[in-house]
């Protein structure tokens, strides 16, 4: 089959059928046709050369489909028989839709803009295992967003300074506390000191608020390791964990997940280098299509981009994140979707706003550079949200709550 072969814009694709759509530039030596059909073909079955001596009877079948064309604008939609893939084999879908095709030299960029999982292929993954009621459950936090923070500077700090910073915030009213991206077991800060010192002062601001609070160590490391952090984790008491998914790879996640299965144990999905991917907008992979990937493999929480503070993201497309998130998906658990990144007590109104309660609000440095410092930070944090939830203009309820005041003062 030559590439053009893989265009039939009369096919209608079957329930079980996988759908990709690409946005793609190619270069002017060859058709859009060619192109779009390349793709299919790589993808799929298909080789540069169509002469196949070692092609057999029905294999044709298996073929992807263009089926859908945009000329306009370069995109497609590519419909997959399910047969081309490993049921609950991330890796391998992946080396499909997001493989060789990228290297094609007649394709100058090449975008995965969203996928479209049939049943029986979700059904094969085994998606969240606490979604949000069991988020909500695990934290006795039953209608407003969760609140956290993020352990400022990311690096530096030891096993009990590290736990002191984490008490305030938790102290002062903030339900999530969680490791930054690049904190793992360091020669100023053993992971196995670290979990130790922070959850006795997590049980100590519990015994001291009422309230659940919640610690996501970042167990990120080589599997084997990954699972004896986690192990750690669990003897001590702790309710999480937090990967950071794409840098140790889809086929560790998988295998943490099954690990934890059983365990009410939930995943805190952290997507450092996502933009490596991501950001480029005519050229990659789309955050939508990494969210579908996460909650198949089953995440609890995933950083989504929050259209305010400093992280980039398009307003529609952050949506779209969020609701997919948060949508019925064949069956499975819904996956909390965390707004992080250049967040303050300011911002909080429109996050609630946008993106409606059923969120993590994770402030760091609008946390802890409060002019007060970590717990007035965490107090404002806590105001904020409150003053929404009763429907009480930030600035009006700052008038009685001197902590959310300061920080408007200095952010908003």
């Amino acid at each position: 089959m030559k590439y053009e072969d893989y265009l039939d814009e009369n096919y209608q694709p079957a329930e079980s059928d996988l759908v990709c759509e690409f946005r793609f530039e190619h270069d002017s030596s060859v058709t859009f046709e060619w192109a779009a059909g390349g793709i299919a073909a790589e993808s799929s079955i298909g080789t540069w050369d169509p002469n196949l001596s070692t092609m057999r009877e029905g294999i044709k079948e298996l073929a992807a489909k263009v089926f859908e064309t945009d000329r306009e604008n370069n995109i497609v939609k590519i419909a997959y028989p399910w047969e081309l893939f490993e049921p609950g084999n991330m890796p391998q879908i992946l080396s499909s839709i997001t493989g060789n095709i990228f290297g094609l030299d007649e394709l100058k960029r090449l975008r995965l803009l969203d996928v479209e999982f049939p049943r029986n292929i979700a059904e094969s993954f085994p998606g969240p295992q606490l979604g949000i009621s069991g988020v909500r459950k695990l934290s006795n936090v039953k209608e407003r967003p969760l609140i956290g923070t993020i352990v400022k500077p990311k690096l530096g700090l030891d096993e009990k300074q590290h736990s002191e910073v984490a008490y305030d915030a938790w102290v002062s009213g903030l339900d999530i506390v969680k490791d930054d991206e690049n904190l793992a077991s360091m020669t100023f800060n053993n992971f196995n000191k670290r979990i130790n010192e922070t959850i006795s002062k997590r049980e100590k601001a519990e015994d001291e608020t009422g309230e659940t609070k919640i610690y996501f160590p970042n167990i990120t490391a080589p599997l084997s390791e990954m699972k004896k952090r986690a192990d750690l984790v669990i003897e001590r008491g702790g309710r999480y964990v937090m990967i950071d998914i794409l840098t140790a790879g889809w086929s560790a996640l998988q295998e943490m997940r099954n690990y934890l299965e059983g365990r009410e144990i939930g995943i805190h999905a952290h997507r450092a280098q996502h933009a490596a991917y991501t950001r480029l907008k005519r050229h990659g992979i789309s955050m939508l299509s990494i969210a579908k990937f996460a909650r198949l493999v089953g995440v609890d929480n995933l950083h989504a981009g929050t259209v305010v503070g400093k992280m980039e993201g398009e307003k529609e497309e952050v949506l779209n994140i969020y609701q997919f998130l948060k949508s019925e998906f064949h069956g499975l658990k819904e996956t909390i979707p965390v707004a992080s990144g250049g967040l303050h007590p300011g911002l909080v109104d429109d996050l609630m706003e946008i993106f409606g309660n059923n969120i993590v609000i994770q402030a760091g440095g609008g946390v802890h550079a409060h002019p007060e410092g970590t717990k007035n930070g965490a107090r404002a944090m806590r105001q904020a949200v409150e003053a929404r939830m009763s429907e009480i203009e930030l600035q009006k309820y700052a008038k009685n709550h001197k902590e959310l005041a300061k920080a408007l003062n200095k952010w908003s």
